[in-house]
């Protein structure tokens, strides 16, 4: 058995301990016109679950919501009340951002729609304010495949970590053989939806 705890782990990797999962405007009517909709939602369902299991702090905002609508409530129900904003930045998440600094979190792992507005925005917000700003691509997504291509090109450009749903449920558990590992492996091999 090799000690986890005493072994070396790269500072580019995600731990429970150090990061916080931030659900952006994953809203009903923005969801109605983004291709593979049902995919990001799913995605975004299991890094909350993930996040439950392994104490990661969750937050979540909605864009707008008397004119975008609610989180779908299979989201909705794994999340304390999203705070509404106006602004494509998520900064109305400030409390919540600042609870998690103060717990030693530097880390935010960054899901949601659109990628090239609110989910570009709060990114380099976050990252300008100190933070590590991870980004699953298949959390992600919007309208136009150009702009989605295109955002993502332009966060990795600013160091912006691009990441996968599955690599950061594992990188935040980090051993297999544990109790956590058996039910995130049940995540990992649910099977994702058709579009």
């Amino acid at each position: 058995m090799h000690d986890a705890e005493s072994s070396i782990r790269s500072p580019e990797l995600m731990n429970a301990t150090d990061t916080g999962l931030l659900v952006v405007d994953v809203q009903e009517k923005l969801l109605a016109v983004v291709p593979a909709a049902a995919r990001i939602v799913w995605n975004v369902r299991r890094l909350l679950d993930a996040a439950k299991l392994l104490g990661v702090p969750r937050a979540a905002t909605e864009q707008y919501p008397e004119k975008l609508g609610p989180t779908p409530p299979e989201l909705v129900k794994r999340l304390d009340q999203p705070v509404a904003k106006l602004t494509f930045s998520a900064s109305a998440c400030g409390e919540s951002l600042a609870e998690w600094r103060a717990d030693g979190r530097y880390r935010v792992l960054l899901c949601g729609i659109e990628t090239h507005v609110c989910i570009a925005q709060t990114a380099f917000d976050l990252t300008a304010d100190g933070w590590l700003v991870y980004v699953p691509v298949d959390a992600v997504g919007t309208r136009h495949a150009i702009d989605h291509d295109t955002a993502l090109g332009r966060m990795e450009a600013a160091g912006v970590v691009l990441t996968t749903t599955e690599a950061a449920m594992l990188e935040w558990c980090r051993i297999a053989g544990t109790l956590e590992f058996k039910q995130l492996s049940a995540l990992a091999k649910e099977v994702p939806p058709a579009n």
